[in-house]
This record gives C-alpha cells, structure tokens and sequence, in this order.
C-alpha cells in the first residue's frame, strides 16, 4: 500500500518541501507539498525526478577497496579498517598538512556533510584544506568578511518586498538561486513585476531570466567590477548617496569616494561595452526607488576582479541606503545560528595567514585554490611536503577543477585516497577507498548553510523517509567513523564523536555570560537533549542556543527539537528585519567601506579600463535540470535542451563556416575540446558558452548514462593560472578561447585532448 512522507528537497539551493509517494520501500513519486511554509508547494523538474535520483542503479550500495590494483567490494570494517591504515602513517611521517581534504558542493545539502567536516579538518589538524567555494563564491565569502569582519555574514535580497531589483551574472530562472535561498525565485521575480517593480539582469546572454527583465544589459564578460564601480561613481559625482539608517554604523565614505572617482561611466564605457548613459541611468534609478538591492552571483564571481565585484555589490546598497532594510538586502538569522551577542568590535577577518606550498596562494576562509590542488600533489618544492594522501568528501575535482587532465593524473600518484562519495565517478575512480552514502530518501535533511541565506527566516527538518537498506550506513555514521579512523581513534564507538562536539559546545555555552546557560552544569543540559542519535541531538542542542531557541527552558516559548517535529511542514519565523550592527564583526565595530585589501586591488582593476580582448571569450551556463556534474547519470534530467553545446553568435558562427550541429573546436590554455555548436542570437557576439559539469568520457565509472553522452569538460580549457588574487577563486568566465571549425570525424557530441603547454 502506499503512503506519503515529507522531505526537503536537497538538489539545489532552494530548499522545497516535497511530499513523497512510498510504494514497496521505495520512492515512485514526488510532488510539491503545499502546506510547506517556504516552498508553499512549488517543485521544479530536479524536484519531480527525486525518484530516479533517489534510485539511479549506478549508486554503490555498499564500500569499495583497493586490492591489487582494482576497487573491490568489501566490508564496512575492512573498508575502515583500510582508511585507518592509509591516513595514519601519512600523518605520522610527513605531518598533517601531507593529507588534503577536498570538500564538494553536496557537502552543503546534507545534514552529515554540515556536522562533521569540521570536526574532520580540525581533528587532522591539516591546513590543506580545498573546497567547491574556489570555483564557485569565495569572492562573496572574502568581500563580506572585509566589509562586515565575518565571511559567513552575506545580504541577501529581500525579494518578496523590494521595488527595484538590479541581477549582474546571475541566471535563477535556471539555477533556482544561489547565495540567497528562494524556493520559486522565478515566482518572486514576477511578483515584483507584478507589483510595479523593476528587474534589471545584467549578463551577456540573453537568458531565460534576462528575458523576464525590464532592462537587460548584455555586458562584455568579465567587466562586472567595472560597471558597478562607474555606477558607485556616479552616486558621488551626483551627490545621490544616502546611507540611511545605515549611516551610524559605517566608515570610509569619504575614502570609498576618492576611490572610485577614476570609474567614470565614459571611462568603463569602452571596457564593459556599456555605453555611459546607460550606466548612470543605472546609478539614477537604485538611488530614486523607494526600496531596491543588487544581487550578483556566480558570473559576477568567477572573473579577474569577483573580490571586487563582489565588494561592490555591497557598496552600492551600502550607499543607496538599502543595506539592512526592507526591500534592500539584508542579514538572515538562520534557527542554528550562534548564540546572538551584543554589537560590539570582533576579531575582524584576515587574508593570508597561510599560503600555498607551490605558488604562495594565499588561504582564504581557512582554504586554498581547489585550482592548487593538481600542482600541491604533483610538483617537489623546498616549501615542504606535497600532499601524499587525500580525503574527497563529495567532490568531483576532475570535472570541477581547472585541468582535469593534470589533476586526474595527479591522482593516481597519491599514497592514499578516500572518497565519500555514492557514485564511481571521474575523481572517486582513484580512490582507494569509496564509502558510499545512502539514497536521500534514506537519510534526515536539515538546512545548515542555506537558511543562513534564505529570504525568509523559517526552519524546517525532516526524518529519513525510508529506513536504511540491508548493508547500508547512515552518511552521519560514515562521516563519524572516517573522523575516528584519520585521527587515530579507530575503532573507537562512532557517537564518540558527536558526545566530543556536544560536551565541547555546552562547555563553551556555560562559560559565556552572553549565553542563555551561562553558568549552568555542562552535564544537565545534555541529559535535557532529545532525538533519536546523536546529529538530532546535535540538532536540538543548536536550536535551543540559538536566535529562538529555549534556552534549555530559559523560554518555554523558545525552538526545540521536539517543537520542531511537532511542525512537519516548517515554522516560519517572519520576514528578514534589520539587525545592525549586531552581525557586524570587524576590529571597529562598523561596515568597514573600504578595507586594506581591497583598496590595495583597485590598481588592478584601473588597468582594465585599457583591456579590450580581440578574439572570442568563453562563459559558462546552467540548465534548470542539472547541477554541476551530479545529476547527468539521471535520464529524467538529461536530453533536450540540457545538452552539452557550444552556443556562439549566427554571425560569428557564419564567419567561421560553422553551422548548427556541426563540431567546433574550443582551444584554451589548458588544452582543446570539440562539442557540437548551437547558434543562437541568445549572446553577444564574440561569446561563446559551454556548461559546467560534464566530460564524462573517463574509463573506471560507473555513470552508463551520463557515458552514453558525456559531453566535454569546460574546465579543460583551463590551465589553472586564472585566479581572482584576494579570494583565490578560479577564473571560469571571460576566459580568451580561440575557436575554429572541427572536422566531422573528431565526432559528436564532443571531444577533448589535452594541455596547450
């Protein structure tokens, strides 16, 4: 017979509810749930093909080893038994910083993958630390720290309210959202619309979002940072600034001010192929509406000057007076978040306090370039170590990474490898060991990461759907284990782990006079924690710390676990209010406008102004079916117009010889592919597009369906030099390609060869 069960969907960030329909211990269906208080209903196709995601046949069911050269299936306790063996002598011979850790985007979307790395990285002690955030937000991560003296602190649009709404590389018709958690984000947009508001996108192609807009600005990629800085110019120049009810808590208007003077609109007209009037029709109209914000994501990120493009985002709410305020951009307070504490000076946020063995990067937010990663393993330096053994926990390098080619070679040469990871796929392959997770039906979801950025303050959590197969291991018991076995505690009871985390935490708490438990027993307080294992009772010791929780009976009124069961669809905790300078976390206390690091930059970005590229540029793109490498193994997800193609221009394509279909030759300092061209007047001339994601053509998978059409990897063209310096994140878009016809047997659907060296 058949039931329904509730979960959130945890394939993109916008975080639906879903209803599942149960048949036989599996999943057969799955719809929007209405009474969800965030999502209201709404699913998009990734949500609808939870089923086939759920149950793709390709997903190990259980751990794989090494043996004599070849991944065999074993045990849970040899496979453990393995890692321990593999890690700890790397450890003991050549220190914790020889063993990386590699952390991809799925990390976010599981409630394991948000409790227990940190507790991995920290155990380890290791300072090799690279994560998905280098090709992807670092640049966000690193302006908010400069500018508010923590990383983690990032406005969010308010959506539901603003009355003018500015998007610069930022596509959420396809992608859904990013860096601001919106479940239907497409809804919102034309909501505001509907309300009279105006919705300006700023990209070179003419998306699906980009035609939803009143305005679209089909910039030159790359000049993001250019554009924004004219436009905080012209709010100077023509006295338009007003800070609000901002204005107690910043500084260095003056100084921002003499700054940007140089960024005339007559003077980045020429670079951004903008032309003036229209940039300063820009500034006039955020600084005339009665409410607006500017949001900017992963095309505004992955460029030469993201930091700055990213800063700038900010400084232009900042200066209309629409940061922390209705309708502007404002700071979410997530249900897990930290204990608040008065406003006051923090410790502030430091670039640097680390580098790179090979090339100096310096870290930023305790990680180095994931563009590193090949050369940490594969190059000797008098800097120290190489990295001799890894630790991939949901990442997939070889696609994501610059290079795949040197890095998948680099792979092979390491001592040890351990993934985490549900699939053999082109990273996983070289493992030494593969610890696969459960389906998600099987396992709980909680929004960590993502209700910190959501639009709207709620929380929600739901229980495993399905109880977990004969053979398979909870994620949280998994992530657990690999914890004890690389920290040398193998063997020791896995919710160890959680009992260390929870007895370090209240001890912190009882000792904060800031706290709500300020100076209670450590002990009582955990004997008062509920749930069935130790990640829910992790869970419910976070709310009950947190913005509105109990207090541990502090508020009888307050967020428990129990309180929160009790509500399967979700609290909802009321729109997003202005909260400065609470967040605020730098050494003075204030939003500091202009930091060092920035300000020592902006030379950088002055010689852009001469830049003009003569040849073609690439861009990357996203499909509302897809999410980066993971789900092409999906057939519900692929086909159709998700396909891997290179867009370019009717007369570019004309000029060439290259007609529709027919293969093309990509060629960039990282090496040559050949995918199929669609010509489309959907981008400007002189762009051309492939997505992010696929290039799975590598032998040792198991992926039978993304094989079938593997597609090229974009990132190929990449030789890993491209690095925005403040933020180390990768350079993926307005990267100069130079493109030619292919020959029609170097095949369809594509091709790839390797380094232009």
């Amino acid at each position: 017979m058949s039931r329904t069960a509730l979960r959130i969907c945890p394939l993109c960030e916008a975080t639906c509810g879903l209803t599942l329909t149960l048949d036989e211990g599996r999943v057969t269906g799955a719809r929007g749930d209405r009474d969800d208080v965030f999502s209201k209903g709404f699913i998009c196709p990734k949500g609808a093909a939870f089923p086939a995601v759920d149950a793709d046949p390709d997903r190990l069911r259980g751990p794989l080893v090494r043996v004599d050269g070849e991944l065999r299936e074993a045990s849970w306790e040899e496979a453990f038994d393995a890692v321990a063996a593999g890690i700890r002598p790397v450890v003991e011979r050549h220190g914790p910083d020889a063993v990386g850790v590699v952390l991809g985007n799925p990390n976010v979307h599981t409630v394991a993958g948000a409790l227990y790395p940190p507790v991995l990285i920290a155990g380890l002690g290791t300072r090799s630390l690279f994560t998905a955030s280098t090709v992807d937000q670092m640049p966000k991560h690193v302006s908010s720290g400069l500018l508010f003296g923590d990383a983690n602190a990032i406005p969010v649009p308010d959506l539901d309210r603003t009355d003018h709404l500015l998007l610069i590389g930022a596509n959420p018709l396809e992608s859904n959202g990013s860096l601001c958690t919106a479940p239907d984000f497409p809804g919102r947009l034309r909501a505001l619309r509907a309300r009279g508001g105006t919705l300006t996108v700023v990209d070179p192609r003419r998306t699906r979002t980009a035609r939803l807009a009143d305005r679209h600005i089909a910039i030159r990629p790359g000049t993001d940072a250019l554009l924004l800085a004219a436009m905080a110019s012209v709010l100077v120049e023509e006295h338009l600034v007003d800070l609000g009810d901002c204005a107690p808590h910043v500084q260095g208007v003056a100084e921002l001010a003499d700054a940007v003077k140089d960024f005339t609109p007559e003077a980045v007209a020429p670079a951004c192929d903008v032309d003036a009037d229209t940039i300063r029709t820009l500034a006039r109209e955020l600084a005339a509406a009665p409410t607006a914000a500017v949001y900017g994501r992963i095309g505004s990120c992955t460029v030469p000057h993201g930091t700055l493009a990213s800063w700038l985002v900010d400084v232009l709410n900042i200066l209309t007076g629409n940061l922390d305020r209705p309708g502007g951009a404002l700071f979410p307070r997530a249900a897990t978040d930290k204990t608040p504490r008065p406003a006051g000076p923090g410790r502030g946020f430091a670039l640097g306090r680390w580098h790179s063995r090979v090339s100096g990067h310096p870290e930023a937010k305790g990680e180095l370039p994931l563009s590193a990663l090949a050369e940490e393993i594969d190059t000797a330096t008098d800097a120290g170590e190489p990295l001799r053994a890894l630790i991939a926990v949901a990442a997939n390098p070889v696609l994501s990474a610059p290079d795949g080619d040197r890095l998948d070679k680099a792979l092979g040469s390491l001592d040890f490898m351990v993934s985490v990871d549900p699939y053999l796929n082109e990273t996983s392959r070289h493992a030494h060991v593969v610890l696969p997770p459960p389906p998600p039906a099987q396992s709980p979801h909680h929004d960590f990461a993502f209700n910190t950025l959501a639009v709207r303050n709620q929380v929600r959590y739901t229980r495993p759907a399905l109880p977990l197969e004969p053979g398979r291991m909870p994620e949280t018991e998994i992530l657990a284990r690999l914890v004890l076995a690389a920290t040398g505690r193998h063997g020791a009871d896995p919710a160890a782990v959680d009992r260390l985390v929870v007895d370090q935490t209240l001890g912190r708490a009882v000792n904060d006079p800031h706290s709500p438990v300020h100076g209670r027993d450590p002990e009582e307080l955990a004997g008062l924690l509920t749930g069935h294992d130790g990640p829910e009772r992790r869970l419910d010791m976070m709310l009950r710390l947190g913005p509105y929780g109990d207090g541990f009976g502090a508020d009888p009124d307050g967020l428990t676990l129990d309180r929160l069961l009790a509500h399967p669809h979700g609290i909802d905790l009321g729109p997003l209010s202005p909260r400065l300078p609470q967040p605020l976390k730098t050494r003075s206390g204030q939003v500091e406008l202009l930091p060092e690091p920035i300000a020592a930059d902006l030379p950088r970005l002055r010689a852009a102004l001469d830049a003009r590229p003569d040849g073609f540029v690439l861009v990357g793109r996203r499909h509302l079916r897809s999410n980066n490498s993971w789900m092409h193994n999906v057939p519900a997800l692929t086909g159709g117009t998700n396909r891997c193609t290179l867009q370019i221009h009717p007369d570019d394509a004309e000029r060439l010889g290259v007609r529709d279909g027919q293969p093309v030759r990509v060629r960039g300092a990282g090496g040559e592919v050949t995918a199929p061209a669609e010509v489309t007047d959907g981008l400007r001339r002189g762009v051309v597009s492939l997505p992010h994601g696929w290039g799975h053509d590598r032998p040792g998978t198991r992926l039978r369906h993304a094989a079938a059409d593997p597609g090229v990897n974009v990132n190929q063209l990449l030789d890993g030099s491209l690095l925005d310096p403040l933020s180390g994140n990768a350079v993926l878009n307005g990267v100069p390609v130079e493109i030619a016809p292919g020959a029609a047997s170097e095949g369809v659907p594509g091709t790839a060869s390797g380094p232009v060296r």
